[in-house]
């Protein structure tokens, strides 16, 4: 771990850097980057990496044969022409460190009605200690404290004596096609450290997602004769309670798991978005439900696919209209593995040092019931994926917001782990 010397210049560097790592980070809340938009934000970001004296990497998923490769996703609703990736190269002449990708997501969710936000959602409002805006917390704060370690250890006079590749990618809020494309483009390094706010924590174990479209079609007629046609909304709904079903059955199994056990419910089911009928008065004709699942780490893709689709299955067969007319389903994002981060890895250990260093107490572990990019960099890649970072709350939801007095710790741990793990040596040594 860093010495005490080295860490107190680190830490003298974090400090008089903050208040331009909170406006760069403002900087990045104001950008609306949802799914399809991301373009100017990454831009935004080249240009800032560049300035720093970066080799600076942009393409877009078009460029990369992502088709080609087993884990990629389905993108079915927002072509890869549109998302653009930004990996910004650290090269150390001669290294003798071990080399890191340090990465992180800047594709949000959507906002939801603007007029539910106490503050404006691209606001970057900051009250009390925490900034609100949509990302700040998932995972903005995290791509910030990177870029802000790296620019402490220039303060400091240092730099990294090993290859160093910082990343914001896109997609990883529905395909995660952005991180597989910086390893099928080619990025490799000893470790990868994605800083989503996991709360100074390290995310053991994360679940699978599954993401399907349900298609229900109906023979539509006058709601006054409503019981000789049929109504494609009220059939989707019933698709959904046996998969209510189907999941509850998949938690019981959970209880087994070694990673699982104890949480309640691991494996989430989500209608999110219904889209059916054309008038009020006429029975609808149609209805699509785009839906989530989860699913465990050692859980096939393919055999959780099939699970769903027996369950859909199974069901329309219960249903006098649907069984001669059965549903339609559709995989169109997250075709996605779970992952266990096993313990006792090296980079943990060295992760884990600089953040009881920084902290004054020992990294917890934690399991996720949701995904992250990591399985690409362990599960596939053979490449330790590590995922920790800051403190925030209400991802995906209404009033999200990042703490940033635990930015700015996180940021030293951050910067203490790079030193560490890369080794250091006096900036006017250390290559481009």
């Amino acid at each position: 771990m860093p010495d005490a010397a080295l860490l107190a210049r680190l830490a003298e560097a974090v400090e008089a850097n903050f208040d331009k790592e909170v406006a760069f980070l403002a900087d990045l809340v104001r950008f609306p980057s949802t799914r399809g938009n991301e373009a100017p934000l990454q831009d935004w970001m080249a240009r800032q990496m560049a300035a720093r004296g970066y080799g600076v990497d942009r393409y877009t998923l078009a460029e990369v044969p992502l088709p080609a490769h087993p884990k990629a996703s389905p993108m079915v609703d927002v072509g890869p022409q549109n998302s653009v990736q930004v990996v910004a190269t650290h090269r150390a002449a001669n290294p003798t460190g071990r080399s890191l990708i340090l990465q992180g997501h800047i594709d949000v969710v959507p906002e939801g009605p603007a007029e539910m936000w106490t503050y404006p959602p691209y606001g970057a409002t900051i009250r009390d200690g925490w900034m609100y805006g949509r990302g700040a917390h998932d995972m903005k704060s995290g791509v910030a404290a990177m870029v802000f370690a790296m620019d402490a250890l220039k303060a400091a006079g240092l730099a990294p004596a090993a290859d160093v590749h910082v990343q914001t990618v896109t997609e990883e809020e529905s395909t995660g096609n952005g991180a597989l494309s910086t390893l099928v483009r080619g990025y490799r390094a000893e470790a990868a450290l994605i800083t989503e706010p996991t709360g100074g924590t390290i995310t053991r174990a994360h679940t699978g997602t599954l993401w399907f479209r349900i298609k229900v079609r109906g023979v539509p007629v006058h709601v006054m004769e409503a019981q000789v046609g049929t109504n494609a909304i009220l059939s989707a709904y019933h698709l959904i309670q046996a998969l209510q079903a189907h999941t509850a059955a998949q938690n019981e199994a959970a209880k087994a798991d070694p990673w699982y056990a104890a949480i309640e419910s691991p494996l989430k089911f989500n209608p999110g978005i219904i889209r059916g009928g054309d008038w009020a008065s006429s029975t609808p004709a149609w209805c699509e439900v785009d839906c989530r699942i989860g699913l465990l780490p050692g859980t096939e893709v393919a055999e959780a696919q099939a699970g769903v689709e027996r369950c859909i299955a199974a069901a329309a067969k219960g249903d006098n209209f649907l069984a001669n007319n059965p549903p339609v389903v559709e995989w169109h994002g997250f075709l996605a593995d779970g992952y266990v981060l096993e313990p006792g890895s090296e980079a943990e250990a060295v992760l884990a040092a600089a953040h009881e260093q920084v902290f004054g107490r020992a990294m917890e572990a934690r399991v996720s019931t949701a995904v992250n990019d990591t399985r690409f960099y362990g599960r596939y890649f053979g490449i330790p994926g590590l995922c920790y970072g800051p403190k925030g709350e209400g991802a995906h939801a209404f009033d999200e917001r990042t703490n940033l007095e635990q930015l700015k710790k996180t940021t030293l741990s951050i910067a203490a782990f790079i030193a560490d793990w890369c080794g250091t040596r006096p900036l006017a040594a250390s290559g481009g």
